[in-house]
């Protein structure tokens, strides 16, 4: 039977050396409360200490200041595994600092483990991973000095067949966060973004004879729905009632609370981009490479378009009348509608369905998808791609890996290069009015998180889409296949190489 609790008292029944395990994704839907209550306790008594804290997609809220933050630059937690660390700033800077053992994990290959677990194995194999940066053959999982743990990722062999092991510690306390508790503990998720991982996550933990912790929005006495229902109250261990977080309208378009017409997604989508941050400038050499990228979509395609440049993609392909032809996807479970940026990252605006993180990366691992559109820091001579990690500072990868694993055709969005780049176009024409300070195509990538002779061996078709050209793997590996009117392919692209590539105009 469940407990009512407040955050500090539930905060009170963690003990040092626990495994917690959160539901979040990115800056969304976390149980800041539960954190901050963890938080206090930690600075007043030093405990709970020596935590391993999972999260399949970062559990930050944009804010060092709050959230887990706090706790984690204090000192609370030895080990944390995520998929993705951009919403944390804080931690990102001290996991360099070699404070903490830090590893990053594909997001869905984190969220398999977590079902695996629900289903009582020790892990989830995936062939996700192989031959990129967490291949425990090349760099592996850890992110700093001291993350040497080489239980996360092994490689092995089934039947003739090589995957990844992704395996994580016991996990023995869930914090979640939900909408609604009714009489008999069971949590709806009716006003959340999406519900990520939250019933493995609670499956886990009743495997391993833990404790689950739901913050949730308000108490109900009349049941949900029975479909409705996400967590039932037999795995509640406790709840906490904290007030919810302000909101502004225009979010309530995330939630699926009612119907959002095509027609209508561009009005709400500029309200929620003013709102969550996301509105950027336009710029010349983003759009050139969204016009372009949005040429390989078609009707009927399942499709998912990344943060940054790729963004563009979905401008274009409104002007070209496919939009509402696409069915667009996000990690954390939408499928239709179209996916929020900025803060809000992982919410869609008029999403036809909303499941669990699990079920969206078994469509991802699988091919699933048609065709996705993603960005990167850098590419090499071979194809390979860096995506996750910079010379002095990382984001993660994401879902990146696993998204760009199988699907078919995989389009990267990229300049040529950066810092001070400047074009003009003009109708079909491009002239590049200034060559930016940072070379993006690199002899040999700082660490991959897309490998071209995976790519290759798996059949893909793949695209390298900047603002004057393109480029398209082969065997060869990186070739010049088209140039765009305007540019010069001597002065413009060829003597700006590192290095020589095969010339395959198309």
């Amino acid at each position: 039977m469940y407990q009512i609790l407040s955050s500090d008292e539930a905060a009170g029944l963690i003990s040092s050396g626990e495994t917690i395990c959160v539901n979040s994704f990115v800056g969304i839907e976390n149980p800041v409360e539960l954190h901050e209550a963890i938080g206090r306790r930690f600075h007043e008594t030093g405990e709970p200490r020596d935590l391993t804290v999972i999260s399949s997609a970062g559990l930050g809220v944009w804010d060092e200041n709050r959230s887990a933050e706090g706790y984690i630059r204090e000192g609370a937690v030895k080990k944390l595994i995520c998929g993705h660390f951009g919403s944390m700033p804080s931690t990102k800077r001290i996991v360099l600092e070699d404070r903490f053992e830090a590893y990053n994990l594909p997001l869905g290959c984190i969220s398999h483990a977590i079902r695996a677990q629900a289903s009582g194995l020790p892990g989830a194999l995936s062939k996700v991973g192989l031959d990129i940066f967490v291949d425990p053959r090349r760099e592996g999982p850890g992110i700093n000095g001291i993350s040497k743990d080489d239980s996360l990722v092994k490689p092995v062999v089934v039947d003739g067949e090589e995957f990844l092991y992704y395996r994580l510690p016991p996990i023995t306390t869930a914090l979640i966060k939900g909408t609604a508790a009714d009489r008999f503990g069971n949590i709806s998720f009716d006003d959340m973004y999406m519900s990520g991982d939250a019933l493995s996550i609670c499956q886990a933990v009743k495997a391993n004879r833990g404790k689950v912790i739901v913050q949730v929005d308000r108490l109900v006495t009349t049941p949900s729905r029975p479909r409705n229902t996400i967590i039932p109250g037999c795995l509640v261990d406790v709840i906490v009632l904290a007030e919810p977080e302000p909101r502004p309208v225009a979010f309530k378009a995330l939630t699926g609370s009612f119907e959002i017409p095509y027609e209508e997604w561009k009005g709400w989508q500029e309200m929620i981009d003013d709102l969550s941050g996301a509105r950027s400038k336009s710029f010349p050499a983003f759009n050139t490479i969204g016009r372009r990228a949005a040429r390989e979509l078609r009707a009927g395609d399942i499709v998912n378009i990344g943060i940054g440049i790729p963004e563009t993609v979905s401008r274009y392909a409104r002007k070209n009348g496919l939009l509402d032809k696409i069915t667009m996807t996000v990690e954390s479970g939408g499928i239709g509608g179209f996916p929020a940026s900025g803060t809000v990252f992982g919410a869609m605006i008029g999403a036809a369905s909303v499941y669990d993180m699990a079920n969206q990366f078994d469509l991802y691992n699988s091919g699933g998808l048609n065709i996705c559109f993603m960005g990167a820091f850098e590419i090499d001579r071979m194809g390979n791609v860096n995506a996750h990690r910079g010379p002095e500072t990382f984001s993660g990868i994401g879902g990146f890996a696993n998204i760009t694993a199988k699907t078919p055709t995989v389009v990267f969005c990229l300049t040529f290069n950066t810092k001070g780049l400047e074009i003009e176009r003009r109708k079909d024409e491009v002239t590049i009015l200034k060559n930016g300070a940072v070379p993006k195509i690199v002899p040999a990538v700082h660490s991959v998180s897309f490998s071209a002779a995976r790519a290759l061996h798996n059949g893909q078709r793949v695209l390298y889409v900047t603002e004057r050209c393109v480029f398209t793997l082969t065997q060869k590996g990186l070739t010049l296949t088209e140039v765009y009117p305007g540019v010069d392919l001597q002065k413009d692209i060829l003597d700006l190489l590192p290095f020589e590539v095969p010339v395959e105009l198309r």
